[in-house]
């Protein structure tokens, strides 16, 4: 049977993902409750590392660890990967060896080529593209301290990159509305634009995206790799903050939220990530349990398991 995939959000189903998502709720509360789950004896997770990561190893290496199977973590200095083997050949090998890879590289082609020649399920654990796991998280915490998704708005304010991305992929799954601010030449992907048409709206006003939104997020204004052009973008975010000016455009009770690393004073204050509305701790600890979700939903080829 051919593998199940996971390099978008929309290798998963509208209902899927609620699935996924009810799940990572179940999975926690178990973990909370200190009942052991280990449905996965001996399975086998291989991680392939090139960018660097503090959240998804730990979390994929730990949510393995709990569903009592074992992760394997290997950066380029580990593999032939890093010595030109192609592509097609690691993954050929690496897939007859381990019941689950999870990649966090730049160019997503390399993910995509990558699943294409592997016969387990392959994760997207970050490309330059998107970061679809990392919405997984954001949308069980979404849903921990609003309620349902569908309705909900989000404001991005910063950066159109791989989380900007991801989070118009699941405006269209999750069926809500993200309004995006940010500065000129700086837009997301304009295929996913056009695809999110309705449920997304491109601003230049920070104030103006948080305006009664649910949610208000970012991320870092330099991502990884683009460490170089850190004086430039800070000159170009300039007014693009997350601070309390823009939370008090929000609801009421709206909240913050950051995929981390953070940059107190660029992309947000201090006063708003360290504050009440701050949600990034319970979004960094739900990377634990929604990855154990979709790890249990790609190990049973996507089978429902009973509550």
């Amino acid at each position: 049977m051919k593998p199940r995939h996971f390099l978008s959000l929309f290798d998963l189903t509208p209902a899927e993902l609620q699935q996924v998502l009810r799940r990572a709720g179940e999975l926690k509360a178990l973990h909370q409750r200190s009942e052991s789950y280990t449905p996965f004896s001996q399975k086998v997770l291989g991680m392939l590392f090139e960018k660097a990561s503090t959240r998804t190893r730990i979390s994929f290496e730990a949510g393995m660890a709990q569903l009592g199977g074992s992760a394997i973590f290997l950066s380029p200095r580990d593999t032939q990967l890093g010595r030109g083997e192609p592509i097609e050949d690691t993954a050929r090998v690496l897939s007859r060896m381990v019941d689950l890879v999870m990649i966090r590289t730049f160019e997503h082609s390399k993910l995509e080529r990558f699943a294409e020649y592997s016969t387990v399920p392959v994760i997207n654990g970050l490309t330059d593209y998107n970061h679809p796991c990392q919405l997984l998280a954001d949308l069980q915490t979404v849903i921990e301290h609003c309620g349902e998704l569908r309705g909900r708005t989000v404001a991005w304010i910063g950066d159109g990159n791989n989380m900007c991305n991801s989070y118009l992929s699941a405006a269209i799954q999750g069926d809500f509305l993200v309004r995006i601010a940010v500065p000129p030449g700086y837009e997301p992907d304009a295929g996913l634009l056009q695809q999110a048409a309705g449920r997304a709206v491109l601003l230049r006003d920070p104030l103006a995206a948080a305006q009664d939104a649910d949610v208000v997020t970012t991320d870092v204004w330099s991502s990884m790799g683009k460490e170089e052009e850190q004086g430039r973008r800070a000159r170009d975010f300039a007014g693009y903050e997350v601070n309390a000016a823009v939370m008090a455009q929000a609801k009421a009770d709206a909240i913050f939220l950051h995929c981390l690393p953070a940059h107190r004073g660029e992309e947000v204050s201090a006063e708003v990530i360290d504050g009440p509305q701050s949600r990034v701790w319970d979004q960094a600890e739900n990377r634990l349990h929604t990855q154990k979700a979709l790890m249990e939903f790609l190990l049973l080829n996507g089978q429902a398991v009973a509550s």
